[in-house]
């Protein structure tokens, strides 16, 4: 009998393209993530240490920081069958991701498996055959430096969550919470918004022209009036809006521009000055973590957390490289790849003359050892991979990003020209700059932020005349333009990626964690691609800055992070730095006791913002509203402030607006025929609103109706707040259950609704037209929502019956025959193969064999 070997995983996905690389008499099997964890919450805490005060935290500080690691619900049947599959092998293989994380679930299956076979570390960055066999030849130790360092990181994360949180909570808001690296970050979008709060605008005024000579049209724009150069936007204070040297640049009003308009548009601009400038643009280094986020971002449209896993899902099924990385070399066999592809695709001519190899720019680079790229020797096209939606153009993209760093570097050749005309007894200079670009090099494959590098190449050159000096143009067309200064613009998750990696807060695995975080806590809201804080991130951020600083210190938050990485490489001792964080005479245990009394609760939930005069923001249960003090002693006029209103954007006007109609009270728009009651226009946290009646006593819940899309409150009429508190309509009464049939309007649009049954109203249908035949003609559809598991495709067939993908009430699960398996976040459902399905399947049939089918009992 064969010996018989079990290697074990994180993933069915990783799992099922190993096992195409061993032979068969390997096992592989995967663990599903980590199998330990700190305890989630009190029932997750064994019974002899539920008494124990630090079980909560889940670290026991006292004795030298020990974690208390319990095994997760669900995760006791997987330890169960890997031990009973190890029991028929001789070998232990952990083959889990090469970072510390992979590391730590290496540690953890080792510590609850217990295994009495020998034990190996197998380590690869790529999921190919060379890579597999290789990994399998050249095994190692587990190395318990880097599971000490992402303990330690763990028992920080722990311990700073579970003593600060709970200070805030009592300070602010229940449910609200610091951690680590995510309160660093949050603090780097409260920062950015104070300064569009401080931001003054500026005005000024330019020309631009439409210019013609020798039979072509160019653009050009004013530079300069008798030898002063005109201001521009860099020439103004962002705090003031005046200009930093006044002396120095000539700052045009609206007169001067239009009169320098007129004057000049009939004169001959007469070229006074010709420059050429060959130049040369290095193509951009390979893909690290933090630069596929920002790539793909902007590129792609995916948020950090949806590139992530579209790139591990590459990465499991054998396209890319490990994708937790911040070094960008790239190994001789990488880099023959891409030369090779590039010579077969493009011509040798757009090799780079030599090729390039990269190094970090982080010396503290602790993840894989190499950039990210396609995996093998020989780079796969994307459209020979079978790939399709965002794996098709992430696996694209970092393609032809590999590509492009062994390319040539491209050649251009810049044009400036200075023009001058006379304005009575002014002279005006203008300048046309112009491109050419001579050779495309690497941009035939990839320039950064386009989709389409053949488009950007004709949008980069700009064609000029051949000008020489002395040479004239004349005007077709001729503006007096006004500018105003910009605020400093928002974040995206790009540019707040890209800042975190500069600040040295947290590591490339934990960017699209910390985005995540902020947002679910409701810390920061989305504009579009903008991040903007809530008032209640401001205040969180406010309180840790007045009493915790070093929690949101950039360099602080960067120091901890470096030492972590010296726990890793065993050049620092993980238990004394533990202690002294957190049980030193300054650490966090010593603040947080201190700090309890010293911090005020009133003072904790008042935000005031600096471009708003004589108002103060307070953070209630139901969010953030307006304070303003009356001309009586503890009279206060109050508002609440619109969810969708942002800290930067509350203007004084918007201020003054929402406590009148405050302070108003309810204001009638007319009476209800029906009850004689008025109709309330209303604002709240949620937005505007109409209600029928005030609030009493005996009516503690008016009817209500939130304004539908496109309604604006200024221009409400009398008509449209009837409609709108007519809602729900009856159409009339069912024809079979003699139940009624209504419209109403909800979170998802309008909507027609009989005994419980929903059907969104299609795009021509009015929601105060809609009659009772078109609402039972709609309810006679196939509903498209759910009020139990619904099938959406038959994947295929295994062993006599069908796989179905299934849509429930928790998500998109695989149905075959008894067994329910829940589809790994990694896949796509749409584009999932019966390979794949039948492997998720096997996987969660061994874990929970199926039950066996009701019957009869056989007498």
């Amino acid at each position: 009998m064969a010996k018989k070997s079990l290697v074990i995983v994180e993933s069915p996905t990783k799992a099922k393209t190993i096992r195409k690389f061993l032979p068969p008499d390997y096992i592989v099997e995967a663990s599903m993530g980590h199998v330990r964890d700190l305890p989630q919450s009190a029932s997750d805490i064994p019974e002899k240490f539920k008494k124990e005060e630090w079980a909560k935290v889940g670290v026991n500080v006292d004795q030298d920081f020990e974690p208390l690691y319990v095994v997760p619900k669900g995760k006791s049947k997987i330890l169960t069958d890997l031990r009973r599959k190890m029991a028929e092998c001789e070998t232990l293989y952990l083959a889990t991701d090469e970072d510390r994380e992979g590391e730590s679930i290496s540690w953890h299956l080792l510590e609850t498996l217990k295994p009495k076979i020998p034990v190996k570390r197998m380590v690869f960055h790529e999921i190919t055959k060379a890579a597999i066999q290789k990994a399998l030849k050249d095994t190692r130790e587990l190395d318990f430096r880097l599971v000490k360092a992402q303990e330690s990181r763990r028992i920080l994360d722990r311990l700073v969550g579970y003593t600060v949180s709970p200070l805030i909570w009592k300070k602010i808001a229940y449910g609200l919470s610091a951690g680590r690296v995510q309160s660093a970050g949050l603090r780097l979008i409260v920062t950015r918004e104070r300064e569009r709060m401080r931001f003054k605008s500026g005005e000024y005024w330019d020309l631009s022209a439409v210019l013609t000579a020798k039979g072509v049209d160019f653009e050009a724009k004013s530079l300069a009036l008798n030898g002063t150069r005109i201001a521009t936007s860099k020439d103004f204070d962002e705090a003031t809006g005046k200009l930093f040297k006044p002396d120095d640049v000539t700052l045009l009003n609206s007169r001067q521009a239009q009169d320098l308009a007129t004057a000049v548009k009939s004169g001959a601009f007469r070229v006074v000055s010709v420059e050429e400038k060959a130049n040369q643009q290095r193509p951009p280094i390979p893909f690290i973590t933090s630069t596929l986020q920002q790539e793909a971002n902007r590129k792609l449209g995916l948020s950090a957390r949806d590139a992530m896993r579209v790139a591990q899902s590459l990465y499991e099924q054998g396209y890319i490289t490990y994708m937790r990385t911040d070094s960008p070399s790239l190994s001789q066999e990488a880099i023959g790849g891409a030369r090779n592809a590039v010579a077969e695709l493009f011509g040798k001519e757009y090799l780079s003359a030599e090729p390039r190899q990269f190094s970090a720019k982080n010396k503290g680079a602790q993840e894989a050892h190499e950039a990210i790229r396609p995996a093998g020797a020989e780079f796969q096209h994307p459209k020979e991979t079978g790939l399709s939606g965002r794996e098709f153009n992430l696996y694209e993209m970092i393609w032809m990003r590999t590509l492009a760093c062994q390319m040539a570097e491209a050649k251009k050749l810049s044009l400036s020209v200075r023009l001058e005309v006379s304005a009575g007894k002014d002279v005006v200079m203008f300048g046309a700059n112009g491109s050419r670009i001579l050779f495309p090099g690497f941009l035939r494959a990839y320039v950064e932020g386009s989709d389409d590098p053949e488009a950007e190449l004709l949008d980069r050159e700009v064609v000029l005349p051949e000008l020489a000096k002395g040479d004239q143009a004349k005007a077709k067309n001729l503006s007096a333009d006004v500018h105003h200064t910009q605020p400093p613009a928002r974040f995206t998750e790009a540019s707040l990626v890209q800042q975190l990696e500069k600040e040295g807060i947290g590591r490339p695995s934990t960017y699209a964690s910390i985005i995540d975080t902020i947002l679910d806590r409701g810390y920061v809201r989305k504009l579009g691609n903008a991040l903007a804080p809530t008032f209640t991130g401001i205040a969180v951020v406010q309180l840790l800055e007045r009493h915790f600083n070093n929690l949101v210190d950039y360099k602080f938050t960067s120091e901890m992070e470096r030492r972590l990485d010296e726990i890793a490489e065993g050049t620092r001792e993980w238990l004394p730095y533990l202690k002294e964080f957190f049980s030193g005479k300054d650490g966090l245990a010593a603040q947080v006791k201190s700090q309890d009394k010293a911090i005020d609760p009133e003072a904790s939930r008042t935000i005031h913002l600096e471009h708003l005069k004589n108002i103060d923001i307070k953070i209630g249960r139901y969010g953030a509203y307006l304070v303003k003090p009356g001309t009586k002693e503890n009279d206060f006029e109050k508002a609440t402030i619109p969810d969708e209103i942002t800290p930067a954007d509350l203007t004084q006007s918007q201020v003054e607006n929402l406590l009148e109609v405050a302070k108003r009270g309810p204001e009638s728009l007319g009476k209800d025929p029906e009850t004689g009651l008025d109709i309330y226009l209303l604002s709240g946290r949620y937005g505007p609103y109409v209600q029928l009646g005030p609030v009493t006593d005996d009516q503690p819940k008016p009817k209500r109706a939130s304004l539908m899309k496109g309604m604006d409150p200024k221009t409400l009429t009398y008509d449209d707040a009837l409609k709108l508190i007519s809602l729900p309509r009856t159409l009339g009464l069912h024809p079979v259950s003699g139940k009624p049939v209504q419209a109403n309007q909800g979170r998802f649009g309008p909507f027609v609704v009989h005994d419980g049954d929903f059907r969104s109203l299609k795009k021509d249908d009015d929601l105060f037209t809609v009659t009772l035949a078109r609402g039972l003609e709609l309810l006679a559809e196939e509903k498209k929502g759910r009020r139990g598991p619904q099938a959406l495709k038959d994947v295929g067939e295994f062993e006599g019956h069908q796989i179905q993908i299934m849509d429930g009430k928790f998500g998109l699960y695989l149905k075959w025959d008894e067994v329910n398996a829940q589809i790994p976040k990694d896949l796509k459902a749409n584009e999932l193969t019966l390979d794949q399905a039948i492997e998720i399947v096997k996987a969660r049939r061994e874990v929970a064999p199926a039950k066996p089918k009701r019957g009869r009992k056989k007498p």
